[in-house]
C-alpha cells in the first residue's frame, strides 16, 4: 500500500472497457496505480448501470467472447476495485453530453482525478482545473508512452 492517503480517481467507460477488458496498454499507469493504492476509483450506481449497458453492445460483446470474459466477471471486477461513492450535487461544469455529467459531478464532489478520452469531457478540462479537478487521456501513441500519471498523483 502506498504511504500516503489515495487520491480519489472517476473513470470513464470507455476507459473502463480499457481498463477490464480490453487489456489497453495505455491505461497501464492506471492499472498500476490503482493496484498500489495511490488511486481510489469512486463510482456512482448510474456508472455500473451504464457498463452493463456498454457490455452488450455487438462490439463489446464480441471483445469478450474473444477473451473468455463474461459480462458478469467484468461487472464484479468492477465491484472489486471501485468504491461506490454517496450521491453528489450537479457540477457547476456543465458537459455537453447529458450521459458525461455524472462523472464530472463526482469528480468535482471528490477533487478526484477524472480519467477519460470521452472528448466532450475533454472539453471541460480547463473549467475542471478551475476547480481543483484534473483530467487525464491515456496516451495511445508510442511516442506518448513514457507520460503517465505520476504528476497528477504526486507520486
Amino acid at each position: 500500500m502506498h504511504a500516503a492517503s489515495p487520491r480519489a480517481v472517476v473513470i470513464d467507460t470507455n476507459v473502463v472497457l480499457d481498463l477490464l477488458v480490453f487489456d489497453d496498454p495505455s491505461v497501464q499507469p492506471l492499472r498500476a496505480a490503482l493496484a498500489d493504492g495511490r488511486l481510489c476509483w469512486r463510482v456512482l450506481p448510474g456508472m455500473r448501470e451504464e457498463l452493463a449497458r456498454v457490455l452488450a453492445y455487438p462490439r463489446v460483446a464480441s471483445s469478450l467472447c474473444a477473451r473468455a470474459l463474461a459480462p458478469d466477471a467484468v461487472l464484479a471486477a468492477f465491484d472489486a476495485a471501485s468504491r461506490m461513492a454517496a450521491p453528489v450535487p450537479a457540477a457547476p461544469v456543465r458537459c455537453t453530453d447529458p450521459d458525461d455529467q455524472p462523472f464530472l459531478d463526482l469528480a468535482l464532489a471528490h477533487g478526484a482525478l477524472l480519467a477519460t478520452k470521452d472528448k466532450a469531457v475533454l472539453a471541460t478540462r480547463k473549467r475542471m482545473a478551475a476547480h481543483g479537478v484534473d483530467i487525464w487521456q491515456p496516451f495511445v501513441t508510442k511516442a506518448s508512452a513514457a507520460l503517465d500519471l505520476m504528476p497528477v498523483i504526486g507520486a
